[in-house]
C-alpha cells in the first residue's frame, strides 16, 4: 500500500483527486491540505511515499514546497499550466498531470508511482527491470527486452530488442548502475552489451543477435573477456 497525501489550494480539485484515490487499491491518501504550511508539519511527524502537489499555489509554489522537503518521497504533480511540466520533470517527478484530468489519466499516473515504488524496495537479485527518464516521462524498461546501450555526449540511446530507441538525458556510469553487473557489461566508452545478445566475439569486435556489431574498447577488452570466459 503507497501512503499519500494531496496538496492543492481549490478544494473542488482536492475533492475531486479523493474520489479518484478511493478507487485506487493500492493507494491510500492519508490527508489532504490548502496550506503548504500544515502539510510540511503534518511530513515532518508523517513521512509518506507519494505526493499529489499543484504547483501554482499563492503562498509558496508546489516546486518551492517540493525542493524544500528533507525526504526523498515520490511526486505527481498537479496543474492547470502546462508551461511546468518541463520544471517539474526536472525535480524527478513521477508524473505530471494536467487539469482538468480523468480518472485513466489519474491511474495511469498513480500505476507508474506504484511500479517505480516497487523497484525503489525490491532486493536486486530479482530486479527484472529500469526506471529511465525520457521526454519527460518515467520509462519501465524489462532487462530481457533490451539490445544494448550507446552513450554519446550528454544523453544515451537504448535500444530495444523490438528496434525502438529510448533517449535519455544520462551518462553511461549512470545506466551501467542501474544494470545487474553479472548480465550486462561496458565493452567501450560508448557501448554496454548484455552478455545473453552476444552471438559471438572476432577481432575485437561483437556480433549481438540481430546482426549488430559492437567494437571493444581497448581499456575494457581484459575485463570483458574475464566476464565473457574467454
Amino acid at each position: 500500500m503507497i501512503s499519500a497525501i494531496a496538496i492543492d489550494d481549490e478544494p473542488l480539485a482536492l475533492e475531486i483527486l479523493e474520489s479518484f484515490c478511493e478507487q485506487v487499491d493500492f493507494l491510500k491518501l492519508e490527508k489532504a491540505f490548502t496550506q503548504t504550511a500544515e502539510a510540511r508539519k503534518y511530513l515532518e511527524r508523517y513521512p509518506v511515499d507519494l505526493l499529489f502537489l499543484d504547483i501554482n499555489m499563492p503562498a509558496v509554489s508546489g516546486i518551492e514546497f517540493y525542493k524544500g522537503l528533507p525526504q526523498q518521497t515520490m511526486v505527481i504533480f498537479t496543474t492547470a499550466h502546462a508551461q511546468y511540466a518541463v520544471e517539474g520533470f526536472e525535480l524527478s517527478a513521477v508524473d505530471y498531470l494536467l487539469k482538468p484530468y480523468s480518472l485513466e489519466r489519474f491511474t495511469t499516473a498513480v500505476t507508474k508511482a506504484r511500479d517505480y515504488f516497487n523497484y525503489l524496495h525490491q532486493q536486486p537479485s530479482v530486479e527484472k527491470h529500469i526506471f529511465v527518464r525520457s521526454e519527460y516521462n518515467l520509462v519501465k524498461i524489462a532487462l530481457a527486452e533490451m539490445g544494448y546501450v550507446e552513450g554519446f555526449a550528454d544523453y544515451l540511446k537504448i535500444i530495444l530488442d523490438n528496434g525502438k530507441t529510448i533517449l535519455s538525458r544520462m551518462t553511461m556510469k549512470a545506466i551501467a548502475s542501474k544494470l545487474p553487473a553479472k548480465e550486462f557489461v561496458r565493452v567501450h566508452r560508448s557501448f554496454i552489451v548484455p552478455l545473453s545478445k552476444i552471438e559471438s566475439v572476432r577481432n575485437k569486435i561483437i556480433l549481438l543477435k540481430g546482426g549488430k556489431e559492437i567494437p571493444i574498447g581497448v581499456s575494457y577488452e581484459d575485463d570483458f573477456m574475464k566476464v565473457f570466459g574467454a
